[in-house]
């Protein structure tokens, strides 16, 4: 936590105003997550709280330099004896999950602009920050509240830990459930639009994800890659093996797929505030970005594992712990049907998108063309979109992939990743690529890059 926060990953975006600096942080968050995924959450609260905090000018002005600071701080102290704060999110109950507006957790004005929070929390994550986002019903509806961990006369604010859940993995990132009896707390935002004010600060933590996720598969394929270049077996190096070279080809294509993807998104929220065909890109790029490559990770994690054999599966390797980290993005910051649902409100909200996301596709290949067009049929009947959502998203963010693969991936890397991932010239599993791509090619020139 110390590293990650006196390197700026929580703030680099916010306190640098250079054009590109979205960009430089992706990138560094991209390296951290090749390194250690524990403070993932933490980080990406506290990163997606500004837009959140200043929907408030006295408490943004409270908090910010605090939240933003180079520093981490763990101390349970008030704010004005703090050196740094992080902020978490409280949100999901145990009736609906992630049906918000089933939520049940009440607030009832003690005056002064203060409230009086009593309900239960499903989910918290990371409860040892120092201030929370929440949801609370009031006489006008669901409405985001900011919960202080401690209060201005120092004493803690009552929020009630009653247990940390036993997690398949992210088992170094506390995921809790509390109770609120009489916590006190501000309302952010618009009293009754709770879900409205939160919506930016979700498209934050899921841009963080998609970068999360290309930066683990470049994890594990490195693993793979390092593993293959020096293990012989059957008298040669493993990275010499025809069958090998096929395999680490197809997860360096998934790599540099999901890493395009990722930086194309990076540079669009970079240039968002004022550009609004930037603006209207990344709202819906974002979601299909985070639903595609939340699922490609978990079969790229489980191929890598096993380039190394047994030793890929015992705990002194990395790879174990990566594999049971991966599924948690796909969770994180709504599931698939929750994030393919939200394509499609985004589509009939704001038409215009679907044109400008075809305009960044552009038409470099008539196949990529084509993937895209078989998805207007399913959009256009309101009866059939739903439950063809995720094939809607999953054809948009491969003609995504393709179009930035063969923009700027090497000739026989794009011709490979069209080939399978386009025409259908692939089998059911990673490593099935077919006969006449130049595996040792791609897998060489990735072997050669960060």
């Amino acid at each position: 936590m110390e590293l990650a926060f006196r390197a700026g990953l929580h703030s680099l975006a916010w306190t640098e105003s250079r054009q590109g600096a979205w960009i430089a942080r992706a990138a560094l968050n991209y390296l951290w997550n090749q390194g250690e995924n524990g403070v993932a959450c933490p980080v990406t609260m506290t990163f997606a709280s500004i837009k959140v905090l200043r929907n408030d000018r006295t408490l943004a002005a409270q908090w910010e330099p605090k939240v933003l600071a180079r520093d981490y701080d763990p101390r349970p102290l008030p704010l004005v004896q703090k050196r740094a704060a992080t902020i978490g999110m409280a949100m999901t109950e145990r009736q609906g999950g992630s049906d918000l507006r089933a939520n049940s957790s009440e607030a009832v004005r003690t005056g002064e602009g203060l409230y009086a929070l009593s309900g239960h929390k499903w989910f918290c994550s990371a409860p040892m920050s120092d201030a929370f986002f929440t949801l609370a019903n009031t006489g006008a509806g669901l409405t985001c509240f900011f919960v202080p961990r401690s209060l201005p006369d120092g004493a803690r604010n009552p929020f009630h830990i009653q247990r940390l859940k036993d997690k398949c993995g992210n088992r170094s990132n506390a995921s809790s459930e509390i109770e609120y009896r009489g916590t006190v707390a501000q309302i952010v935002g618009e009293e009754g639009r709770g879900i409205a004010t939160l919506i930016e600060m979700a498209h934050l933590t899921r841009f963080d994800i998609v970068v999360a996720c290309a930066g683990m598969m470049r994890a594990a394929l490195n693993q793979a890659m390092h593993h293959a270049a020096y293990r012989h077996a059957f008298g040669r190096r493993l990275s010499e093996q025809p069958l090998m070279q096929n395999v680490l080809a197809d997860l360096a294509l998934e790599t540099e797929a999901a890493t395009l993807l990722a930086f194309r998104l990076a540079r669009g929220f970079d240039r968002s505030g004022n550009d609004d065909t930037e603006r209207k890109l990344i709202r819906l790029m974002t979601p299909i970005a985070k639903y595609w490559l939340c699922k490609r990770l978990p079969p790229l994690m489980a191929e890598a594992m096993e380039c190394l054999g047994g030793n890929g599966y015992v705990e002194e390797a990395p790879l174990a712990r990566l594999y049971r980290e991966a599924p948690l993005n796909g969770i994180w910051e709504g599931s698939g049907n929750v994030i393919c649902l939200d394509v499609l409100r985004s589509l009939h909200r704001e038409p215009a998108s679907m044109d400008v996301l075809l305009e960044e596709i552009g038409k470099v290949d008539e196949r990529v063309t084509k993937r895209v067009e078989s998805v207007f049929p399913a959009l256009r009947d309101t009866v059939t979109a739903e439950p063809q959502a995720r094939r809607v998203v999953e054809s948009l963010a491969l003609a995504l992939q393709a179009s930035l693969m063969l923009r700027h991936a090497s000739e026989g890397a794009a011709r490979a990743f069209c080939s399978s991932r386009i025409d259908g010239n692939w089998g059911r599993a990673l490593g099935t690529l077919a006969p006449g791509v130049p595996c040792l090619e791609i897998a060489e020139r990735q072997r050669l890059v960060v």
